[in-house]
């Protein structure tokens, strides 16, 4: 028996199981909120640590209605993978390019550009933690998840390496192993948050302040420019067999 003046046209339909509500059917807000909840709990445990029902219940959905935006964990591992990387490339691609342009300049404009390049990195990890722990989890297992790294970290880091390498055969630097240099400031970034997290206030404050101390000495040691009458060292480039044979490709 249907209510009075009501027509079955008019009864809400009823929801199919599966089905997301009409707010999770909207899509974006619904979609980056599984995808916040699940970067939160694949940081804090892992893929293996963590369940599609995990998840759902952080987001106050049920599994189904998650399974309509994901419909595999493997999937929204990747997609939370993606999303980091996307707010890392918004945050870092205008540096990236400034640093390319410098390379055949070299001397303060090259050395400003690295400075800025590793300051933005380090307060973009500092700002979004759960990247590090994120990829510290990825990378605890290397046999595993490869294509992450290829799709969601190399990229990146590879348009580094490369403007170290231009600006090393211009002779604006000597570098012979940009991808170990690129990869050890990468590593000490995530080791500062990591430290981040287990300091006091107090202690916070004094690594924030030492660690970019470190980054800003380790640069000026491979890149700076050479003491008044002191060797070389990593300063002005001194010959085309500083430079390892590596494409730009």
């Amino acid at each position: 028996m249907r209510k009075s003046g009501q027509t079955p046209d008019e009864r809400p339909a009823r929801r199919g199981p599966g089905r997301p509500r009409r707010a999770e059917r909207d899509g974006p807000p619904t979609r980056e909120l599984i995808l916040r909840e699940a970067t939160a709990l694949f940081a804090a445990r892992g893929a293996e640590g963590t369940s599609l029902r995990d998840i759902a219940a952080r987001v106050g959905i049920d599994v189904s209605s998650l399974h309509h935006h994901f419909p595999a964990k493997d999937a929204l591992y990747d997609a939370c993978f993606e999303r980091v990387h996307e707010a890392e490339r918004a945050a870092l691609a205008p540096l990236v390019a400034d640093l390319g342009q410098a390379a055949a300049k070299g001397g303060p404009p090259l050395a400003a550009a690295l400075r800025a390049l590793a300051d933005g990195f380090v307060d973009f990890l500092e700002e979004h933690p759960h990247t590090t722990f994120l990829w510290l989890r990825r990378w605890l297992d290397p046999t595993r998840g490869g294509g992450l790294d290829r799709a969601y970290a190399l990229p990146l880091y590879g348009e580094v390496e490369r403007a170290l390498l231009e600006a090393a055969q211009a002779g604006t630097i000597r570098e012979t192993t940009p991808h170990v240099t690129v990869r050890s400031l990468v590593w000490a970034a995530h080791g500062h948050v990591t430290a981040l997290a287990a300091a006091s206030p107090a202690e916070r404050e004094r690594e924030r302040y030492e660690f970019r101390l470190w980054v800003r000495r380790f640069l000026d040691a491979l890149y700076g420019p050479p003491p008044a009458g002191g060797p070389a060292g990593s300063g002005a480039g001194a010959g085309p067999e500083v430079i390892i044979p590596r494409t730009l490709d």
